[in-house]
């Protein structure tokens, strides 16, 4: 029967089948015969960043939708060397990520520019005053921070006074010294209740200590004035050297820690002396006692010129502890270093391979060949990204996300450019050049990956670089929807 159906269908209609000669190609030519495939993005909640240069696909990013199930914790390294698109990046994301209501972010800000800071435009447009930390304006009425606040618990003191001592020294307190300290502290703790403790009261209580802490451990009176005196000439810088009017009196009024958005201006701060360390210890123990607490608020800790912790040992430890709130009480911790040599080459390469361990978001942006190939070796990248990242153009980085490695164009709002552009001092003009330069760079890296696939038998193949702009203009985002928390941000 089948054969008569057959036979009367080809009667009819014609032969059914056709016969295909077979082909002989090369395996390059064969590869545009398929479609290109890209790999899986990170889901459909969180903030856009921009799109995947292969795919054109949107992505999007957001530790805390991702946390538990694609990352094992939310913490973010971004490498690279300036003028790449480090600082456009850090600045977009914050300002994605504050459109949704529970989100609180701290920023330290170690870059100066036009003397202050290069995040204060930003806090400008949020009506946001910086707490601009300044030796010099701290004499005259600046911002001041309490290490003796009575808002830090006195654990938190004590811990928070050792790691400056520490850090100023350059290595651990011996247990004398660690036993003067903490009589000290307690001693000024129980006596002082008519205002706040300041530095100046353990430094005074160091140089003179009361019988009874001698007695109590059955030494002189000598010896424990002694094992202080080294510990009492760290605190005095704090209190009549070169850091003074910082830290040695009560905590200036009016600093708002449940503001959306707390910039730290350290600008002003000699990025390469031993204040910088101690000023992260500070604000650092500071945050953890007075700002990171169980109210279901999911936080956002950036740090700018982030080597400057993690070479100090003691900084970085502080730092590490710190991190580990990112589980119990959602924290994200944001490093942002140029070179990751200036981390795992440091004084501190032991804590510093535990704070890059954290770190299971990792972006990366041009570096040349050399520090590309060191970098990929520290952090697991494979070859073709290693290959790539020399050859990246501004804003065009490599992201490492647990694993789930994409390169990815950041894409910036007309709304956010004028608040991004670290140089303020740019006219219209110039910033018309700045995108004109930006478009040709592009085009080039357009123009070098259509030559390399067309010498490989791919052109017309997957789509590389020169797939930017196909994909229509991106769209400002918009004001969030009602009580939305936990929805995509553009």
């Amino acid at each position: 029967m089948g054969v008569i159906t057959e036979a009367f269908t080809s009667f009819v209609f014609g032969k059914v089948e056709t016969t295909r000669l077979p082909v002989r190609t090369s395996t390059g030519q064969a590869q545009t015969v398929y479609l290109p495939t890209a790999a899986p993005g990170l889901g459909d909640s969180g903030v856009i960043i921009g799109r995947e240069v292969y795919s054109g696909k949107g992505y999007i990013y957001d530790p805390f939708q991702l946390y538990g199930q694609q990352l094992p914790a939310p913490h973010w390294l971004v490498l690279g060397e300036s003028g790449n698109g480090k600082s456009a990046l850090e600045k977009t994301y914050v300002l994605r990520q504050l459109r949704f209501r529970d989100r609180q972010v701290v920023v330290l800000d170690a870059q100066s520019e036009d003397g202050v800071g290069e995040w204060n435009l930003i806090a400008q447009q949020l009506s946001i005053t910086p707490i601009r930390l300044d030796p010099m304006a701290a004499l005259d009425g600046g911002i001041r921070l309490n290490p003796l606040d009575p808002s830090i618990t006195t654990t938190g003191q004590l811990a928070l006074l050792r790691t400056i001592i520490e850090v100023a020294m350059g290595h651990g307190l011996d247990e004398r010294a660690g036993f003067a300290l903490k009589v000290a502290h307690a001693y000024v703790n129980q006596t002082v209740t008519d205002r706040q403790p300041v530095l100046t009261d353990i430094v005074e209580q160091l140089r003179h200590p009361e019988p009874d802490s001698a007695e109590s451990m059955n030494v002189d009176l000598d010896d424990v004035r002694a094992w202080g005196l080294d510990v009492a000439l760290v605190l005095d810088r704090l209190v009549d050297g070169d850091l003074r009017g910082m830290f040695d009196g009560p905590t200036t009024v009016g600093i708002d820690l449940d503001s959306p958005l707390i910039v730290f201006d350290l600008s002003h701060i000699d990025r390469n002396s031993i204040a910088m360390p101690i000023l992260m210890a500070i604000v650092g123990v500071w945050l953890e006692h007075t700002w990171i607490r169980p109210d279901r608020k999911k936080r956002i800790f950036l740090v700018e010129e982030a080597w400057h912790i993690i070479n100090s040992p003691f900084v970085a430890q502080l730092f590490q502890r710190l991190l580990k709130f990112g589980r119990r009480l959602g924290l994200s911790f944001v490093a942002v270093v140029h070179h990751l040599s200036d981390v795992v080459d440091g004084a501190a390469a032991r804590e510093a391979a535990a704070i890059l361990k954290m770190a299971s978001t990792r972006t990366t942006y041009a570096q040349k060949a050399d520090e590309a190939r060191a970098t990929g070796r520290v952090l697991g990248l494979p070859r073709w990204a290693v290959e790539i990242i020399p050859t990246l153009t501004p804003g065009i980085a490599v992201w490492d996300v647990n694993g789930n490695v994409q390169v990815v164009k950041h894409l910036i709002t007309e709304a956010e450019r004028p608040l991004v552009y670290t140089d303020r001092a740019m006219t219209e003009d110039s910033l018309t050049a700045a995108l004109a330069a930006e478009a040709q760079a592009e085009a080039r890296a357009a123009e070098a990956v259509e030559q390399r696939l067309a010498e490989e038998g791919l052109a017309g193949g997957p789509d590389g670089y020169d797939g930017y702009d196909r994909y229509g203009p991106y769209a400002p985002y918009g004001p969030p929807a009602s009580g939305a928390s936990e929805s995509t941000v553009a």
